[in-house]
């Protein structure tokens, strides 16, 4: 019960977006969900971490890899911090707890998602390294399918896993696309400070809210061909979110307002 209450406040902290859907989900399910974002959460903070360089910041992800493939059924908390020592303190609490959210998710469940973390953190390595450089539509395929279309394919195993749900992994990954282009759209600015661009030479910003809008309609496939029951429940929040942020980024607003978020949150779930 501790961990589980560890989770929830660790979510609370680090996502306004996922904690309320999440939350919201049965037993077994919520664990293994939190789990699964609370690990990534974990390595992605890794990625994105300002005063880290990035050689640094690969070399750390590569080892949290390695920890996550490494462990077995007698494995504890302290194994997925593995050669980690060194790194105590630069890195935040999210990514130095990875054992903890990793041992939350249900035994039957557990090792898709330590095999999805751990793939995971080997293509931000991989992007790290190369200082995140898109160049062409390729390229931003690549990318948003590292970091968020394998999420939606992995939350579709999620669905199937507890309750036999079944998906199309097609839409899974634009779901996850999706939310990711948002994200790129709304840190745009803020990611040129620091010397990066998501979006490909020749393109406009113009082009990258297509691209978001183009997979937010394969995620609305994807939501539309779910059953009532805690699938739907999960992704029809952070959906709307997406839908919501992007709406009022063109109107010339930075981000959508917390009374914005739950006005939505209460739209969909009523």
């Amino acid at each position: 019960m501790n961990l589980q209450n560890d989770a929830l406040k660790a979510l609370k902290e680090t996502s306004r977006t996922f904690y309320i859907p999440i939350s919201r989900l049965p037993d077994n399910l919520r664990e293994a969900v939190a789990s699964a974002y609370l690990c990534m959460r974990a390595i992605d903070e890794v990625e994105d971490h300002p005063d880290i360089e990035n050689f640094i910041k690969a070399k750390i992800l590569r080892q949290m890899s390695l920890n996550l493939q490494a462990v077995n059924e007698k494995s504890g908390i302290k194994d997925f911090s593995a050669d980690l020592a060194p790194y105590e303190n630069i890195l935040p609490d999210v990514s130095l707890q990875l054992g903890k959210w990793a041992l939350l998710a249900p035994n039957t469940i557990a090792p898709r998602i330590w095999d999805a973390t751990a793939a995971m953190a080997d293509r931000m390595a991989y992007w790290t390294e190369n200082n995140w450089t898109i160049r062409t539509e390729a390229h931003l395929n690549q990318y948003t399918f590292s970091v968020a279309g394998a999420v939606g394919i992995l939350l579709s195993d999620l669905w199937s896993w507890h309750d036999g749900t079944q998906t199309s992994r097609q839409y899974a990954i634009g779901f996850g696309r999706g939310l990711q282009a948002v994200n790129i759209i709304r840190n745009h600015r803020e990611d040129l400070n620091r010397g990066v661009s998501f979006i490909p030479q020749g393109w406009h910003i113009k082009d990258v809210y297509k691209y978001a809008r183009y997979n937010l309609t394969l995620a609305d496939l994807y939501t539309k061909s779910l059953d009532s029951g805690p699938a739907l429940d999960f992704c029809k929040i952070p959906l709307a979110l997406a839908h919501g942020t992007l709406d009022v980024i063109a109107l010339g607003k930075d981000k959508l307002s917390r009374s914005d978020v739950m006005a939505l949150v209460q739209q969909v779930t009523h």
